[in-house]
């Protein structure tokens, strides 16, 4: 395996081709194929004049759940704007719904890096929830428009999808932060995507609110046929649901099922330094000897480090 490829197989897969899980977990089996609903040949990436990741290769299929995974820092975020247009690859090709990154529109659906709101703001969470479904507008449609009863009962519909109906009128501010995530879910679903990204949408929330939001997005996923890719730090929470991920370190990443990328050998030879998968008498996957990220760019976490042992 030469040079520094981001997208190597998983042991015991064709070069080239799309690892497949043996058994879907909670999904039907596809009988028609269509074409991928992200897909990245030889892509790579540049921020401040520096390669983040190069030579991705990367399929993502309807109805799929992907996380991409890594330590802060090594461009899992980049790769989001990547796929929504905001940064051009460097090299290589990136289609979202067969069509270039940004011409999909509303086919996908994004949730942004954790947003905060302070405790004062009056908002309601259907408010919120509205914003993703005339927020880009100009003006205000008439109270008794087709298309304002048209959107009261889309966002009607996808509040009680993620179970926030009672507290989907209180203030945003005032609510807990796993409520408020299943209102910004809801947010960047109103438009019925097919494509949903979402950037460590765990991030800050405690442990039960993680659990039930990640079950949220699975369910959402599998029962609505919505591709999911996302981005996450800690793969624990999500692991039960997940299809494939994209582990991204040291400019290179390595894609396949969790049994198949997240194992020692497979973590050591992308890392380039020994590094031991442990798992947790409760099912926990710990990495140890994880180096720290050598990648330092601009994104809400800062400098780009992470612990010689940490929980995954």
């Amino acid at each position: 395996m030469s040079g520094d490829p981001l997208a190597r197989t998983a042991p015991g897969t064709a070069q080239g081709a799309v690892p497949e899980q043996a058994s879907r977990r909670a999904g039907a089996p596809h009988s028609h194929r269509p074409g991928p609903v992200v897909s990245l040949r030889g892509a790579a990436v540049r921020v401040g004049g520096r390669t983040l990741w190069s030579d991705v290769e990367l399929d993502v299929d309807a109805g799929e759940f992907v996380a991409v995974l890594g330590p802060n820092g090594v461009g899992k975020s980049t790769l989001v704007k990547v796929l929504l247009g905001v940064l051009p690859p460097a090299a290589g090709q990136v289609r979202v719904l067969g069509a270039a990154p940004g011409r999909a529109g509303e086919r996908v659906g994004y949730l942004p890096q954790r947003r905060t709101f302070d405790a004062s703001l009056r908002m309601r969470g259907v408010d919120v929830v509205r914003l993703g479904w005339d927020g880009d507008r100009w003006g205000v449609p008439l109270p008794w428009s087709a298309g304002r009863r048209a959107a009261a009962r889309r966002i009607a519909e996808v509040v009680d999808l993620v179970g926030a109906g009672a507290y989907a009128h209180r203030p945003i501010g005032m609510l807990s932060g796993g409520e408020q995530q299943r209102l910004l879910i809801a947010q960047a679903l109103v438009k019925r995507p097919r494509l949903l990204v979402l950037d460590e949408p765990l991030d800050s929330l405690d442990l039960p609110s993680q659990a039930s939001v990640a079950a949220l997005i699975s369910r959402i996923c599998r029962e609505h046929q919505v591709t999911v890719m996302l981005v996450a730090h800690d793969v624990n929470p999500i692991l039960p649901y997940l299809d494939r991920v994209a582990y991204v370190a040291r400019g290179g990443a390595v894609c396949g099922t969790p049994d198949e990328v997240i194992r020692s050998e497979v973590l050591t030879d992308l890392y380039r330094t020994p590094v031991e998968v442990l798992k947790a008498s409760d099912g926990r996957l710990v990495v140890v000897g994880e180096p720290e990220a050598p990648a330092r760019h601009t994104d809400r976490h800062g400098d780009a480090t992470s612990l010689p042992a940490q929980p995954w």
